[in-house]
């Protein structure tokens, strides 16, 4: 039976890119073939962004109250859309439901917040900064912006970025990530319905191709970027060079420290779901457990007891704690670094790789113990349901080695104690903190992004630093 091959939107319309490679997109969780992504090039971005080029400048003249008026279209169709939305996000990606529609509900949040753009895009203005001679401050928008989303949040990541680019006033292409193009061709099936002019927001399909056309093509301000660190550098790299605005958000390796002091269960509770929600596969995971002083066995013990309850299966059907991993290939990567750790001489409390279901892509959660810096597993970027326990002494020490890794996404603390908690966010680098939070993930009107090399660029996502991103400031000095 033939599958379903994705169309671009450009200009408005749906249209068949001429292009002959496709990546062939999979269920994880059966491993059946579901859709064929068209991997195009040069002359599919030079079209889309084109299109958006020739709708900024009726664009950019609409005043925001209209602008907005599509948003709140869109957020309407959104919300009605959402159980359908989510399902896809299950289908092609193998969260499970309520993991996705969590996600569906984070990306709505998005554009409700850029739908109050008419306050967040006013500017300063001060008279007699001289005599006779007044100033003013105001936002204007800048041009044509994109995207180069990533498979682990389909639906929600591209609504990190177009709400708040069209709200500011330009116009946009996005490149959802091939492995997952569905949930994107639903969403701009809603934008049509919303009823956006033709050229605002466009969609092209692709893989390194289309990556590379955005950060080399004249006519793209800005890009926006999600995924793993090298790549976050190289597309850093590659737009500034070109002149462009870039928030490349790159990879994490999150520390969890746990004082004895914390209340254990909770912190337990919160550390399980963080590091095997979304099977691992997301920038704000927790990577390494650092126990301090005596509480090494209760964390260790405690992870190992919650890990066997965990059901692993397909995210679409009731019951299940954890669907499967992305692809066949980064199941394998990630089993690759289970025995690397092995080799290295970490301690395997529980393996993932024994009892899992077969007929997709699925790995159960997996925990190292006496994992130290230096190993592989202890120091890079595993991306699955890998969890590693590094115990110790006290708290400057679980600091030092949160010092130590080169990526600061995210990094959270576990204690009851002000003392402790005070000096951990005052002193830890990673810019996402959570105190007694498993998951550290600002919320739609607060910035998102880490620092050192889990980020390359100056303004975060979202937020109010997203009005910053979009716009430029022109002051005028006038006297009359």
């Amino acid at each position: 039976m033939p599958v379903e091959r994705l169309q671009n939107y450009v200009g408005g319309e749906w249209i068949s890119p001429d292009v002959q490679s496709v990546h062939v997109v999979h269920n994880p969780a059966t491993g059946e073939p579901i859709g064929e992504t068209p991997l195009c090039g040069a002359a599919e971005v030079d079209a889309a962004v084109q299109a958006a080029r020739a709708a900024f400048a009726s664009w950019r003249r609409t005043p925001v109250e209209e602008r907005i008026q599509y948003l709140f279209r869109l957020k309407y169709l959104l919300e009605e859309r959402a159980e359908d939305l989510a399902a896809v996000v299950t289908r092609e990606n193998g969260k499970t439901l309520p993991e996705a529609r969590g996600s569906v509900r984070r990306g709505i949040q998005m554009v409700e917040v850029a739908c109050g753009a008419p306050s967040l895009l006013m500017g300063q203005a001060l008279e007699d900064i001289a005599t006779g001679i007044d100033c003013e401050s105001v936002r204007q928008p800048v041009g044509v912006f994109t995207c180069i989303a990533p498979f682990n949040f389909p639906a929600m990541v591209p609504m990190w970025f177009f709400p708040f680019a069209v709200a500011c006033g330009n116009t946009f292409v996005n490149k959802p990530s091939e492995q997952v193009p569905f949930s994107q061709k639903l969403v701009w099936e809603l934008i049509h319905e919303a009823g956006f002019p033709p050229g605002v927001l466009n969609l092209v399909n692709g893989g390194r191709d289309v990556v590379n056309g955005f950060l080399e093509h004249p006519d793209v301000a800005g890009v926006s970027f999600v995924g793993s660190s090298p790549v976050a550098e190289h597309v850093y790299r590659t737009a500034a060079a070109h002149g462009k605005r870039v928030q490349a958000l790159g990879g994490a390796k999150n520390f969890i420290v746990v004082m004895p002091d914390a209340d254990m269960d909770h912190a337990l509770d919160a550390i399980h779901e963080s590091a095997f929600g979304c099977a691992g596969e997301r920038c704000l995971a927790a990577s390494v457990v650092v126990p301090v002083g005596g509480c090494h066995e209760a964390v260790r013990e405690g992870l190992r007891e919650r890990m066997g309850r965990v059901k692993v299966g397909d995210g679409a059907a009731p019951g299940v704690d954890m669907g499967p991993l992305i692809s066949g290939p980064h199941r394998d990567r990630v089993v690759e670094y289970i025995e690397t750790g092995v080799r290295e001489g970490a301690r395997l409390v529980v393996d993932g790789r024994e009892g899992a279901p077969t007929g997709g892509y699925f790995l159960g959660p997996t925990l190292f113990d006496g994992v130290t810096p230096e190993m592989k597993i202890g120091s890079e970027e595993i991306f699955g349901p890998v969890l590693c326990v590094m115990p110790v002494d006290t708290l400057d020490d679980a600091l030092e080695l949160t010092r130590q890794q080169p990526l600061a996404n995210a990094g959270s603390i576990f204690t009851t104690s002000g003392k402790h908690a005070r000096k951990y966010r005052y002193e830890v680098e990673a810019s996402m903190t959570g105190v007694n939070i498993g998951v550290a993930a600002p919320m739609s009107f607060f910035g998102f992004g880490g620092s050192k090399g889990s980020f390359y660029g100056d303004l975060k996502a979202h937020g109010r630093e997203a009005f910053d991103f979009y716009t430029h400031r022109k002051v005028v000095i006038s006297r009359w």
